[in-house]
């Protein structure tokens, strides 16, 4: 037995390119922004009431949906319809089955002592067989709700139970993956194994046409063909662990839903079993998915769409078995858990119940999907076909449903929440439909829609466009109403479209870094966009990102360069200006306006010796109206100008008529010495430490030991420098 599990999207990651402090958007704040729900992956994360979704993204009246019984059990597990039309359920996890009589009325019929019902089969005298998990067994229900044990096999799980063209019943079980028949002689039924396959569980059963038994298994994925003597023939092995579910087509083709890994979570135990989450604590499938600043999922170029038939991470997927032994995969899914399989009422399709919001696709076999219809319950479990209509049970409540061809007089489209990130004004809403359509907004400040959201607008009507009612807000949000028109018009909205504008926000310096003194920034050469996109009103964004080369670093002597960091919430193109005052100074001078660039360098040259504040301004003006620009600005941290290099002077030599030392001292007007290097006669320059042993101020003493140092003239040669690279030397003669 399965858990059902119920998948969220719990997250969309937005995926952006930063590049030194470059931002690419789709849309501008003095632009609007215009949210298409036209794609199909779109509108899936909506909610559909009574609506179909097309595999062209087209919503549509879907099929009447009627509510039959009600079982006030968790789960269905299983379900079975006999020659009479009875429809039986059966539940978990109290081990009940619950008849459903062609009227629709509906009563318990047969309380078990397990757990699970997890298993069922009608026999042709009109008796049920039921199979429970865990530690189970198969009872024999005769019509009045007379029970008795009818097969009680050492195996753990009843997996699926199928009767035989010769009356015999087939049970499957694990954890052993035993496959047994079952005859009613006498008194006592008589069982043999069939077949004990090397699989840890057959997992589901089938008959098809011909009286063929064919079996799915886990873990090995293994769809078999058993004949009546026992020899099994493998017709497909499936790239999925566990074959779920069979479903035989009038064409001879066989239908096999394939569980991976992710998707499957067997109840090993009645601890295990009591653990399967409800639906207030639904097992969580995170879907990643890259998005633009408008929400807008972002392809990279060239890559491709991921095909059915690649199911390497597929959480489900439906195989189709031909009759000549070929094999096709119609349909799978990477974050959508399937739990059910019926071929479907029109001829070359079938359907796939799912654990997302118990929805049921119709799927051809050429791969063309069908949101057919969504359940008001959590998860579809099991089909049943039977005269032209179709029965799904369903969990996360256990309900039995019924539906055919005919279609609803009404359906409703909830579109997933826009967020327009900033407070919003609203322009139009406009569509392509035909038939009796109308559309309503809502919008609020919260994430999900709840009583502080506005109530639904008045009806749009027109598909050319309505003005939103709705107030402004961040969040927005509308519902699509679809209503028959006759049998001869067709009632269809698809390409929904809604305008707003968000909120212009000032744009922010984030961060100020100084380089290093001497580092200058020189501008490397841009891959530039073709000013033709720009005058033809389209987005740059949509010919590809306009990737940022960051600046060369280059030696430029006094240089100060200076890097800044931008934010702009709307995503507006940004222009800087930056301007500079003395540390003392109340008026900041501009340096340079009108920069698209994010960093400067400053010629140290151009200003005098001393302390400095930097100011950086930036401004959306690029983007914005003229009157509607908004600013943002912040300020450096002090930083020095030191143009001067230090002063050198030599002091003294050493007493006695003979030099065997020479003082010098060093002083730095603006700021401290850094380091000093010697060089007699000519010699490489080495280092020389001060008298104190620690250059750190702005007048230092230096002495050179001559002593080693031959009779005659020599030449010292001593340079220092200052904190900001500048350099003075002073050279003197000495005679030993």
């Amino acid at each position: 037995m399965y858990q059902p599990k119920l998948n969220n999207y719990a997250a969309a990651i937005l995926l952006s390119l930063v590049l030194v402090g470059a931002t690419a958007s789709a849309t501008f704040s003095g632009q609007p922004v215009i949210w298409e729900t036209s794609g199909r992956a779109e509108l899936l994360k909506g909610d559909a009431r009574g609506v179909s979704i097309s595999d062209t993204g087209r919503l549509m009246l879907a099929p009447n949906l009627i509510e039959v019984f009600n079982t006030e059990q968790a789960f269905v597990w299983s379900s079975e319809v006999d020659s009479r039309g009875n429809v039986f359920l059966g539940t978990g996890h109290d081990g009940k089955i619950f008849r459903v009589s062609p009227e629709g009325r509906g009563a318990l019929f047969y309380d078990a002592a397990e757990l699970d019902v997890t298993a069922l089969a009608a026999a042709r005298d009109g008796s049920l067989y039921a199979g429970t998990s865990p530690d189970g067994k198969v009872y024999r229900i005769t019509a009045d709700g007379r029970a008795e044990v009818f097969f009680d096999p050492a195996d753990k799980y009843i997996w699926a139970l199928a009767v035989l063209t010769d009356g015999s019943l087939a049970v499957a079980t694990g954890d052993n993956g035993k496959l047994y028949r079952v005859r009613a002689a006498g008194a006592k039924p008589e069982s043999s194994l069939l077949i004990s396959t090397n699989q840890t569980h057959v997992m589901s059963l089938a008959v098809n046409a011909q009286g063929d038994l064919i079996a799915g298994t886990d873990p090995g994925g293994l769809v078999l063909r058993i004949s009546p003597e026992g020899k099994a023939f493998a017709l497909f092995d499936a790239p999925l662990r566990e074959i779920h579910s069979l479903a035989t087509a009038a064409d001879g083709s066989i239908y096999a839903l394939g569980l991976s890994d992710a998707a499957s979570g067997r109840q090993t135990s009645a601890a295990a079993a009591a653990a399967v989450p409800d639906a207030s604590s639904p097992s969580t499938s995170v879907t990643i998915t890259a998005i633009d600043e408008t929400g807008a999922p972002i392809q990279p170029p060239g890559q491709a769409a991921r095909s059915r038939s690649d199911v390497s991470n597929a959480r489900s997927a439906v195989f189709r078995i031909l009759a000549d032994g070929g094999s096709d995969i119609v349909w799978s899914s990477t974050s959508i858990t399937a739990f059910a399989i019926a071929p479907a009422l029109e001829p070359g399709s079938v359907l796939i119940g799912t654990a997302e919001k118990g929805r049921v696709y119709s799927v051809t076999n050429d791969g063309r999907d069908t949101l057919l219809l969504q359940s008001s319950e959590g998860q579809i479990s099991s089909f049943l076909v039977r005269n032209g209509q179709v029965y799904a049970a369903s969990s996360n409540q256990g309900k039995l449903f019924r539906f055919g061809k005919d279609l609803v007089a009404e359906g409703s489209y909830e579109s997933p929440v826009r967020d327009a990130k900033l407070t919003a004004s609203w322009g139009r809403v406009w569509w392509r439909g035909n038939g009796n359509v109308e559309l309503q907004t809502r919008t609020g400040n919260g994430e999900r829609p709840d009583a502080t959201w506005s109530d639904w607008s008045p009806a749009y009507r027109d598909p050319e466009g309505n003005q939103i009612a709705s107030p402004r807000a961040r969040f927005v949000q509308w519902r699509a109403t679809l209503r028959s028109a006759g049998t001869s018009v067709q009632t269809w909205l698809e390409d929904a479209s809604l305008a707003y504008l968000p909120r212009n926000v000032a744009p922010e310096i984030l961060s100020i870094s100084s380089l290093p003194i001497g580092v200058g920034l020189q501008q490397m050469v841009q891959l530039q966009i073709d000013p033709n996109v720009e005058s033809a009103g389209l987005d740059p964004s949509l010919f590809g990102a306009a990737v940022q080369v960051p600046p060369r670093r280059l030696f430029q002597r006094g240089a100060r360069s200076f890097q800044w960091q931008a934010e702009d919430r709307n995503g507006d193109t940004l222009e800087y200006a930056i301007y500079y005052r003395g540390l003392n100074d109340a008026t900041f001078r501009l340096l340079k306006d009108k920069l698209r660039d994010n960093f400067y360098t400053i010629d140290g040259a151009t200003l005098a010796d001393g302390r400095y504040i930097i100011k950086i301004t930036v401004s959306d003006a690029p983007d914005n109206p003229l009157g509607q620009a908004l600013t943002g600005e912040r300020l450096s941290e002090p930083v020095d100008i030191d143009n001067t290099p230090p002063v050198l002077r030599a002091v003294s030599a050493s007493p006695g008529g003979s030099v065997g030392r020479s003082v010098f001292e060093v002083d730095d007007a603006t700021g401290k010495i850094r380091r000093a290097d010697v060089s007699v006669d000519g010699a490489p320059w080495f280092p020389l430490f001060p008298e104190d042993g620690l250059a750190d101020s702005r007048r230092e003493r230096y002495s050179v030991d001559l002593t080693a140092l031959g009779p005659g003239e020599h030449m010292v040669s001593l340079r220092a420098f200052d904190a900001s690279g500048n350099v003075g030397t002073l050279s003197v003669n000495v005679r030993r």
